[in-house]
């Protein structure tokens, strides 16, 4: 590993995550300014609109953004490792459609509440997650041999049978579940307070230094598993506790976010294309720039309803987009600019 890249890639995408950061008080749906909302952190009114408005509602989601796109960033480049599959996702094993399956469920038996200042839907998506993971578990051990590519078969399995179940329960649901479904699929950064923060804190970052820990394991990895184990690698090891890791973590952030797009898959191949392949600057590049994405695409999703009402002279009745909208509106053309740049 080069020295003068990893300075690089960390001075560089951790500049982008601090300016991210810095703004991110002062852009929202609400008539509050950047420098507004820095100077009502320092009033000596600290229960003041500006205050409540910029850092107990726009800051937590601004944490919970990038909280989840690091997590998404950083599985998602494992996983496209370990399955030797560009176009895996952190939702790859079915994670996503686990938890989604979840969290229907308790919209359709009106398990709507809170308990211990977390959402029942948030619990039932954990619980769909877990489960999912645990049969693919179960699924690819009945082989002789657990591997990245039994893992992915029973993945997408239990996900095209998890996508049927929600499809059948949403036939039979009425229009306001479906609309609550709908929208929760779309994903979402709401949050109140930082309840949901510290709960997503202990799920996630053990799981996250687990995977940075597999950095070296995963260079030898991807010139090819036998070579691997020539080296020393545990290759079997290897794949089964990262890929539980990955899971578990994206399993923590889906349930309070929903399924968010394009994070995973788009922003592990442009650190790849700036920085080189090496997973010891892949992965912290990863989790830097994922949750910059993340927090600027939820600015986006503050902005861009005004931006439409503007040019079309009408009034829009949305205040802000779902996350998922906007990462796949940005995620699209910057994934198709990178493929035309891998091409050439």
């Amino acid at each position: 590993m080069s020295k003068k890249t990893f300075a690089i890639a960390m001075i560089v995408c951790g500049f982008v995550l601090a300016v991210m950061i810095l703004i991110s008080p002062g852009i929202g749906t609400q008539d509050v300014g950047i420098i507004d909302a820095w100077r009502s952190l320092f009033d000596s009114e600290p229960n003041s609109i500006h205050y409540s408005i910029a850092w107990q509602l726009r800051f937590p989601r601004t944490l919970k953004a990038l909280l989840a796109g690091s997590v998404l960033a950083l599985c998602g480049a494992v996983f496209q490792t370990l399955f030797r599959n560009p176009l895996a996702t952190p939702y790859t094993v079915g994670i996503a459609s686990g938890a989604s399956l979840g969290a229907l469920i308790c919209y359709k038996l009106h398990w709507v509440t809170t308990i211990l200042g977390i959402s029942s839907v948030s619990i039932g998506a954990l619980t769909g997650a877990i489960g999912v993971l645990l049969v693919v578990l179960l699924l690819a051990r009945s082989t002789a041999r657990i591997t990245g590519n039994t893992l992915l078969l029973a993945g997408v399995t239990i996900g095209f049978f998890c996508s049927g179940m929600m499809m059948f329960i949403t036939s039979l649901a009425d229009v306001s579940e479906t609309h609550k479904t709908v929208r929760w699929l779309m994903g979402t950064l709401e949050t109140y307070g930082h309840v949901e923060l510290s709960m997503l804190l202990p799920l996630t970052i053990p799981p996250c230094l687990l995977l940075l820990w597999f950095a070296r394991d995963l260079n030898q990895y991807s010139v090819g598993s036998e070579l691997a184990a020539s080296r020393g690698v545990r290759v079997e090891r290897l794949e089964i506790l990262a890929i539980i890791a990955g899971s578990l973590a994206v399993s923590a952030i889906v349930s309070m976010c929903g399924p968010i797009g394009f994070v995973g898959l788009i922003i592990p191949h442009l650190v790849r294309l700036a920085f080189g392949f090496d997973h010891r600057i892949v992965l912290p590049a990863s989790i830097l720039l994922g949750g910059s994405f993340l927090i600027g695409c939820d600015f986006l999703t503050a902005l861009a309803p005004h931006w439409y009402g503007q040019l079309t002279h009408t009034a829009t009745t949305t205040a802000r987009l779902p996350i998922g909208v906007m990462t796949a509106i940005v995620g699209t053309p910057v994934f198709l600019v990178l493929l035309c740049s891998r091409r050439s």
